[in-house]
């Protein structure tokens, strides 16, 4: 029997109704528990039969070739190389240690301190779950023992962790430059001060804090460091800032692209873990297969995602939601704001990497016939994902501290320490819509 024969003709039900029914059965199917990538490439094979019979299958394949070749997409897994090494190796937890010349003597100098490592290491390499993980494992006991508001210690580790949604090199910005279709270095400039912006918020936030209540904070260490520590201390931040250089400094200063520059990093990290004596096959090997495992889900979202765009794009879904979207309101800043509440809402349920290739191959050229500038525009959906990965019920950053944190850390204790940082980064997000200059752009 022809499969295609038991599909009904979706056709003649509209649009209006077609779309209605393919973000039912993409629900649906979620709720089952089948993975984001599988229920969007099922969806997509399901409406290109029904809608336009089996002829249409092969304009699904073209799709899907069109994501996978591009040549930038090659810097995603050298990004994650980099951050499976550092996983693996003691530059992170050295890294932590010399920040204590950064934090001083202040109140509150050890969550100031995870704040600038969190800074470093999304600069590093622009992955956020390991970075919450490292973070958890090196930072929170440490400010535990020593007498830190729990809530202030899980939100700067949350936060200051999931930085690497904006800090360049941000992998969001360069998944979003890919469906997006413009320049990657251009996003990468645009959100080194909007990133840096938030880090101070998160810094000013915990000071303004500690000094207001400074039982949120031990009492200030009255010995200064030691000359000889100071200079092991520094020791261990020149390796990391040298990558950061090499990386961030090649794609600003024009001399290598992202790919160029993401192989560069590579090569930086490896370099630093031989000189350190922690290279070893275990180690390079278990980091590889971790890259292939992340890379293996983001190409096969970016499969289903770009299938299914594309069969609502010739069923003329685009087109209709746009007109949808725009008619809204008269005033694109309300259109600006409806656009972030659905990207705020369904970064609550879905991946930050579905989300961007779903919804932008639909709101960037609504942004571009508003007149607005996509590289700010996506900025702005960074720092919206940014908040995706805070928020309840599924923000990824409290399931990555809780798979580190001690067992009496409950997930609705972490979802609670992060409501104020929820709250900076939507403040964060007003401002780069009322001053869109803030971006450069």
């Amino acid at each position: 029997m022809d499969i295609a024969s038991l599909i009904p003709d979706f056709k003649s039900m509209g649009i209006e109704y077609g779309t209605l029914l393919m973000f039912a059965m993409l629900l649906i199917l979620l709720l089952t528990g089948m993975p984001l990538a599988f229920v969007t490439l099922l969806v997509a094979l399901i409406f290109a039969l029904g809608w336009f019979g089996p002829m249409s299958v092969p304009l699904i394949t073209s799709r899907v070739y069109s994501f996978v070749s591009s040549f930038v997409f090659v810097s995603v897994p050298m990004f994650v190389l980099m951050a499976a090494l550092l996983d693996r190796s003691g530059i992170a937890r050295d890294l932590f240690d010399a920040m204590k010349l950064v934090g001083g003597r202040v109140r509150g100098a050890v969550a100031v301190q995870t704040i600038f490592v969190a800074v470093v290491l999304a600069a590093m390499s622009g992955i956020i779950g390991g970075e919450i993980v490292l973070l958890g494992l090196l930072a929170l006991p440490q400010m535990l023992r020593m007498g830190y508001d729990r809530n202030l210690a899980i939100g700067v580790i949350c936060a200051g962790g999931s930085l690497g949604t904006m800090v360049p090199p941000s992998i969001v910005l360069i998944i979003y430059g890919l469906t997006a279709n413009v320049s990657i270095g251009e996003l990468f400039t645009s959100a080194f001060v909007p990133g840096f912006m938030l880090a101070g918020f998160y810094v000013l936030y915990v000071l303004i804090r500690c000094y207001l209540n400074p039982s949120l904070a031990p009492a200030l260490d009255p010995e200064p460091v030691p000359a000889g520590e100071k200079w092991r201390l520094i020791k261990g931040i020149i390796l990391p800032i040298m990558v950061v250089m090499f990386v961030l400094g090649s794609i600003y200063g024009g001399i290598a692209s992202v790919t160029e520059a993401s192989a560069v990093g590579v090569m930086g990290v490896l370099l630093s873990t031989l000189l350190r004596g922690e290279l070893t096959l275990g180690m390079l090997k278990a980091a590889t297969l971790q890259t292939l495992a992340t890379c293996g889900m983001i190409v096969w979202i970016g499969i289903g995602a770009s299938a299914l765009v594309g069969v609502f794009n010739l069923m003329g879904g685009i087109n209709f939601v746009s007109d949808l979207v725009t008619g809204i309101s008269s005033n694109p800043t309300v259109i600006i704001l409806f656009i972030m509440l659905i990207l705020f809402v369904l970064g609550m349920f879905l991946d930050w990497v579905g989300i961007a290739l779903l919804t932008m191959p639909i709101f960037v050229p609504i942004i571009t016939d508003l007149g607005y500038d996509p590289v700010w525009f996506g900025v702005l959906f960074a720092m919206n994902m940014q908040i995706s990965f805070l928020s309840p019920p599924f923000g990824p950053a409290a399931f990555y501290l809780k798979s580190v944190a001690p067992p009496e850390i409950s997930l609705s204790d972490i979802f609670k320490a992060l409501l104020p940082f929820i709250a900076i980064q939507v403040f964060a997000v007003a401002l780069l819509i009322m001053f869109p200059g803030i971006t450069g752009r």
